[in-house]
């Protein structure tokens, strides 16, 4: 080995500076070299300047590591000073649900033109079990020239990052490590546990790791999705569904879920990861699949339900304006990317509505980006009235409205996430 296990002569170089990649890079910093490195000149330039743009990190904190441990590039050379490789980038689907492994594979390409005897690469982006090791080291060993446990080796240790959330931050959320030999499964698992305060866990291989991150956003879409089905259920009997979770949630072992739209880069990706691999091998995952399309469905369900209400109290359908609170996928962060906010959007512009969308989170131009909407400025400083309102997402800003506020802007008022008093309709 090049370096004794918990040595700081370890360099780490962290590929893709995202929501998990920056958190991740500047608490290595605090303790190693790290090179962080990211194909965006954009983003390295902001990151350079103090700034994140997925708001996980505060200037104070970026600006503590710059100019010292921490180098943030879009040049592969400077890696090359590295031992450790730890890979973070993303892994979405396609069109068709299926996975999308090139972020993965160009990053692999990337690692192999630097990598040199006895580094180790490790990667933490989710994948279905065996990516790591059949799709991911091939690549390593055909750029680098370098064979796999012989020349260099690899790990996995799935990444946790919640975004949004500022309590269970990086060094804050247990850790498991794992290596493709036991030499290097304890390197692995000493590295993490020199930053991380929770601990760490070590999976006895890197596929038992690669399952558990998938099964972790699985388990989480299944339950989702009962809940999910329990609110169609409840609202056809004229039943509060968040009246019956709070009276079942008296039980000790009740897992208390709320339902909502299952979006995002995990819960609403990662089980079609788990289910392609299943399906590939000749098994088809009917309760993940199920839960799948019931959480997809759930736009569709929350638009239609919001037609039906502004017929109910005399709207016009067509040209009816409609205001959208939140685009985001989740409250109080301004990640985007798989929102299905979309879908509710898509769906009332089917039955041609005029739709405006208020985030204070969101940057404007991301949204014009990969959705092409404009967004509006804070409508609850005009005088514009619509025909209803939708509250898609929990951001702290809607929780801090009156009830009056709501009814100001509208009398139609559907509420998505159980933050409005007495709305017109409620999840």
């Amino acid at each position: 080995m090049q370096s004794k296990i918990g040595m700081k002569m370890d360099k780490i170089a962290i590929i893709g500076l995202g929501y998990v990649g920056l958190p991740l890079a500047v608490e290595f910093a605090k303790k190693y070299k790290v090179v962080g490195f990211d194909v965006f000149q954009t983003r390295i330039d902001e990151l350079n300047s103090g700034y994140d743009r997925t708001l996980e990190l505060d200037e104070a904190e970026l600006k503590s590591v710059l100019g010292g441990n921490i180098t943030f590039t879009t040049h592969i050379e400077e890696m090359q000073t590295c031992n450790i490789f730890i890979v973070t980038v993303p892994t979405p689907i396609d069109k068709s649900n299926r996975p999308d492994l090139t972020p993965l594979e160009k990053a692999s390409q990337s690692v192999g033109k630097v990598l040199k005897k006895n580094d180790i690469v490790i990667y933490e982006s989710t994948v279905y079990p065996g990516v790591t090791e059949e799709v991911c080291v091939p690549i390593l060993e055909s750029v680098s020239g370098l064979k796999f446990n012989v020349d260099f080796y690899a790990g996995y240790s799935p990444e946790r990052i919640n975004p949004g959330d500022k309590t269970h931050t990086v060094k804050n959320i247990l850790k498991v490590t794992s290596g493709s030999t036991p030499e290097i499964a304890d390197k692995v698992d000493a590295l993490y546990r020199s930053i991380i305060t929770a601990g760490t866990h070590k999976a006895s291989s890197i596929k038992v790791a690669e399952a558990s991150k998938v099964i972790e956003n699985t388990q989480r879409d299944v339950n989702i999705a009962l809940i999910n089905e329990l609110a169609l259920i409840f609202n056809t009997m004229g039943i509060d569904t968040h009246e019956v979770i709070e009276a079942a949630a008296t039980k000790w072992n009740f897992i208390k879920l709320k339902p909502g739209l299952v979006g995002g880069h995990c819960i609403g990706v990662d089980p079609y990861y788990l289910t392609y691999k299943s399906e590939e091998l000749g098994y088809k995952p009917n309760l993940i699949l199920g839960a799948r399309q019931i959480n997809n469905g759930m736009g569709k369900y929350i638009a239609d339900k919001t037609i039906k209400l502004m017929i109910e109290h005399d709207k016009k359908i067509k040209d009816a304006s409609v205001l959208i609170l939140g685009l985001t996928f989740k409250e109080n962060c301004p990640d985007i990317r798989n929102t299905k906010v979309v879908d509710i959007i898509e769906e009332l512009e089917a039955f041609k509505c005029k739709v405006d969308i208020y985030d204070p989170w969101v940057d404007k131009v991301e949204a014009k980006k990969y959705y092409g909407y404009d967004l509006i400025e804070n409508p609850f400083t005009c005088k514009k009235n619509y025909d209803a309102i939708v509250v898609a997402v929990g951001h702290e800003q809607f929780v801090a409205l009156k009830e009056e506020d709501y009814t100001r802007l509208s009398s139609v008022v559907i509420d998505v996430k159980g933050i409005v008093q007495n709305p017109t309709w409620r999840l």
